[in-house]
């Protein structure tokens, strides 16, 4: 992320909250958690290896990597989360830029970007700290990035009801048209001012880092996804999607139809984080 005289100042009043270390614990965090850890699984170089957690905030995969037998760095703009992280068990955990993170060239095996991109509302950023995950990483090594999806806040709106209230509304509709968030209410549940991500912008901005694309990850598919509570947001989700009728309900006033069946197009099976895995492009050093 960036550092606290860059990222907004309710930025910062939303992490101060404390509530960010809880999230991935229970109900829809559970299922971005489990997706996390399950594509991390796949993906990451056999343990022991050096990753570089950016934008960890308070270390929430820490302990399940370092379980792993793996050397877990960390870096994030919120001193709360840095001092969070050190006692999850990171090797070393500092206030840093995801554009500028001050480690030297090729020194970390693996690069997590879970946070940082949904926070820079330039694409110049989100380029420049997805490039600086490109310099750190050795060779070959692996960059995992996350972004959050044009359509989360429409799709969280059918879920919870929220698009029944106008303040909400006009939220979506500006994430839609735009994917620039902004949350003008005292509702944190709402998150806070953020950039959502088609996934044809995100694969544009990996490319121009100079990163090679390996995959386009999302959460589960709710027609695949194993029996148990844990996937029963996700099953909503996509039964929101596959009803015409709860959509016309849903998405009158100034919220197109449209948008909501391009979504279910696009994020194949109602996922709402997207994740993009790189390698380093050899053309390009």
């Amino acid at each position: 992320m960036a550092s606290r005289d860059e990222l907004p100042e309710e930025v910062f009043a939303h992490y101060g909250l404390g509530a960010e270390g809880a999230r991935l614990s229970a109900g829809a965090g559970r299922v971005e958690r489990a997706r996390t850890e399950e594509v991390l699984a796949r993906w990451l170089p056999p343990a022991p290896a050096r990753i570089l957690d950016v934008g960890g905030g308070p270390g929430t995969y820490v302990p399940w990597l370092a379980g792993q037998g793996y050397e877990v760095h960390l870096v994030d703009p919120v001193p709360l989360h840095v001092e969070q992280a050190l006692q999850a068990g990171a090797r070393t955990a500092r206030v840093a830029d995801a554009r500028s993170i001050e480690e030297p060239d090729a020194g970390f095996d693996a690069v997590l970007l879970l946070g940082p991109l949904y926070h820079l509302t330039e694409r110049s950023d989100r380029v420049r700290a997805l490039a600086e995950a490109r310099r750190v990483v050795r060779e070959g090594g692996l960059v995992a990035a996350a972004a959050i999806s044009r359509y989360a806040s429409l799709l969280d709106g059918l879920r919870t009801g929220a698009l029944d209230d106008p303040a909400f509304r006009s939220i979506v509709e500006r994430d839609l048209v735009d994917g620039q968030h902004r949350n003008p209410t005292p509702r944190p549940e709402w998150f806070t001012t953020a950039f959502f991500h088609h996934p044809e912008e995100l694969k544009g901005e990996v490319a121009a880092a100079g990163l090679r694309t390996d995959d386009a990850l999302r959460p589960i598919d709710p027609a695949r996804a194993k029996d148990g509570p844990l996937f029963d947001n996700v099953r909503v989700v996509g039964g929101l999607l596959a009803g015409q009728r709860v959509m016309v309900e849903r998405c009158g006033d100034g919220i197109a139809l449209a948008s909501a069946w391009r979504a279910a197009a696009s994020l194949s099976g109602g996922a709402s984080k997207p994740k993009r895995s790189g390698r380093k492009a050899e053309a390009v050093r």
